[in-house]
């Protein structure tokens, strides 16, 4: 009998572990029914914004195909909504009045955005339905505000000093739109970068373009628009940012109430231990952005300093192609007999599950990079970045038994929008800052992720965007990861198009590389150009 596996949620985590359960879907080994309230099946969300602006279709997006799936046996169910979750008989009940029964069930309900609590704008949070003319940038259908306002040359007002708003705010100033930032600190960004850095940044902002409100609290907004929409934002000193649209970009909060309301353990996401099930519940499981990575056993090490969901896609899928491992391990063992019959399932959850068992956990995430992607403006930053050279308390510390120190090496340049920040202990990367230095910040990001020693010479890496083009090393190591968020190398995207992919579609069609957040588009393009033209000159 085929093990019957739900999937809430139909987000880009979901398509993935879809995807990766399809082997077993096509042996009969799974039978799987996913539920996405969306009227569309996933498609990158990531991406909306570039989407808002013209620089990408819908189609381009798309991550499922709801109607191959259901050919192949998936039992699709899109624009419906779980209404709650009954453990005790394993079923889902939903708003269509179906109750598909389940022996595991696995929540992707990914994140909801952060509804700032202002004068005009309290809307409800567990579902938000936003005035005209502001917007979440969420969804399919907030693209399409935004590329009226852009295609209109309209004023954009961008509150929050996040990535995504920052990416969002680049990409609309340059198609036309008219764009400030508003955010609350001295720089945005804030808790990612340093001060000096931050400082470069906003220049650089400021030169593409980009508007910037910094120590600004938001206090309300004004709908004197046409249809009472949206025209000013209200700051707390009595002044206002007048606009057409105004863009929410302040964080997201994971998607926990289903999960809540059916009695699982949850702190900032759903609680779930080394092999993403629920606390106490071995029947359920929790991927991306909804879950929490924090197994119940107090003497775990790796656990006592976890922090909440990443946010960002290429570790949820990395959940999502163990879990498919794993459940596929778990339907083979009672496929093949292994279990005796009459075995209940909570007796057979407790260790009877020999090629599930075997399989080794899920290895923890490394700390996460961050990525500006822009036209025209770089920037990279990773780990713990706050120390100053100068710092001298902060730099010693940990440094017991042997143990170095840290160290600061350090280079702004200003003027011309450079920055660069190495915060090293032992000669390993803890943290860095690369502002307008794209070369240097990819030699670093890889550094970063490897765990290799720098050069002793830190000017070495500063060099690789200079003159004396020593790029060329850093840029031509095949091995080298293209895609972080798909993992992909540089040697199977030169595989790819050595078979046939001539577009960067093709090549995340055949390698998934560029299907996540897009800042590997570039780089992708770089290498189909220089296979082609070597071809021609031959």
């Amino acid at each position: 009998m085929s093990e019957r596996i739900v999937v809430v949620g139909f987000g880009p985590v979901a398509a993935r572990l879809i995807d990766e359960l399809m082997p077993a879907v096509r042996s009969g080994l799974a039978h799987v029914t996913v539920i996405g309230e969306e009227a569309d099946a996933a498609y990158n969300r990531v991406m909306v914004a570039d989407l808002g602006v013209g620089r990408t279709t819908a189609s381009a997006l798309a991550l499922a195909d709801a109607a191959a799936l259901i050919a192949e046996g998936v039992d699709v169910r899109l624009g419906t909504r779980v209404r709650r979750v009954d453990r005790a008989r394993q079923q889902v009940v939903l708003t269509d009045g179906t109750s598909p029964g389940y022996d595991r069930l696995v929540f992707a309900t990914g994140s909801r955005p952060v509804i700032p609590n202002l004068t005009g704008l309290n809307p409800d949070p567990a579902a938000p339905v936003l005035p005209e003319g502001v917007t979440a940038l969420r969804d399919l259908r907030d693209a399409n505000v935004l590329r009226e306002a852009v295609s209109g040359g309209k004023r954009v007002v961008v509150l929050g000093g996040g990535v995504l708003g920052l990416e969002t705010a680049l990409a609309a100033a340059e198609e036309g739109a008219t764009v400030t930032v508003v955010h609350n600190g001295p720089h945005p960004l804030g808790r990612n970068i340093d001060r000096g850095g931050g400082v470069v940044l906003a220049a650089g902002l400021r030169t593409c373009g980009v508007r910037m409100a910094a120590n600004a609290r938001s206090t309300g907004v004004e709908h004197n628009g046409p249809n009472d929409a949206f025209s000013a934002l209200l700051l707390d000193d009595g002044s206002a940012i007048d606009g057409d649209l105004l863009v929410l970009s302040c964080g997201v909060r994971p998607r926990i109430e289903l999960a809540e309301g059916c009695g699982l353990s949850t702190s900032t996401g759903i609680l779930v231990d080394h092999k993403l099930r629920a606390h106490h519940e071995r029947h359920i499981f929790a991927i991306g952005d909804c879950a929490e990575v924090r197994c119940p056993d107090s003497s775990c090490i790796e656990c006592r300093n976890a922090s909440g969901p990443s946010g960002l896609v290429g570790p949820g899928w990395r959940q999502a192609e163990w879990l498919a491992e794993y459940l596929t391990l778990l339907a083979e063992d009672s496929a093949e007999g292994i279990l005796p019959d009459g075995v209940s399932a909570d007796l057979r959850d407790t260790g009877s599950h020999l090629l599930a068992n075997a399989l080794p956990e899920l290895p923890a995430e490394k700390p996460g990079v961050v990525i500006l992607k822009a036209r025209g403006l770089n920037m990279a930053v990773a780990g713990d970045n706050s120390a100053e050279p100068w710092d001298e308390e902060v730099l010693t510390s940990g440094a017991v038994t042997g143990r170095p120190r840290r160290q600061i090496a350090q280079w702004a340049d200003p003027e011309h929008g450079r920055y660069v920040k190495m915060t090293t202990r032992g000669g390993v990367l803890e943290g860095l800052v690369s502002v307008g230095m794209p070369r240097t910040a990819a030699e670093l990001v890889q550094l970063f992720e490897r765990g290799d020693e720098l050069p002793a010479d830190r000017s070495l890496l500063l060099r690789l965007d200079g003159p004396d083009q020593l790029a060329a090393a850093a840029n031509n190591d095949p091995a080298r990861t293209v895609c972080r968020c798909a993992g992909v190398s540089g040697t199977k995207i030169q595989d790819a198009v050595e078979h046939g992919c001539s577009t960067v579609a093709e090549v995340s069609g055949s390698t998934r590389a560029g299907t996540g957040c897009g800042g590997c588009h570039s780089d992708i393009k770089e290498i189909i150009e220089k296979h082609f033209q070597a071809a021609a000159a031959a």
